[in-house]
């Protein structure tokens, strides 16, 4: 999902997006949401929240974060 759908659906929840990384505010949403704010730390490439909305970027982005 790109940077301004991202941002679209944060303000939705209610939160303020100026300066937040993609990370921290996909984690924002997810514990707005009420889930774990996991994003990005799938190191392992395991998940087992296979529905997850972020579950394809937050791999792609754990492999940058912990590479």
């Amino acid at each position: 999902m790109d940077m301004q759908a991202i941002r679209d659906l944060a303000k939705e929840f209610g939160i303020k997006t100026s300066r937040m990384s993609k990370v921290k505010l996909i984690q924002s949403i997810q514990l707005t949401e009420g889930n774990f704010a996991c994003f990005a730390t799938a190191t392992s490439g395991e998940c087992d929240q296979l529905s997850c909305l972020w579950r394809e970027d937050c791999f792609a982005a754990a492999k940058k974060l912990h590479s």
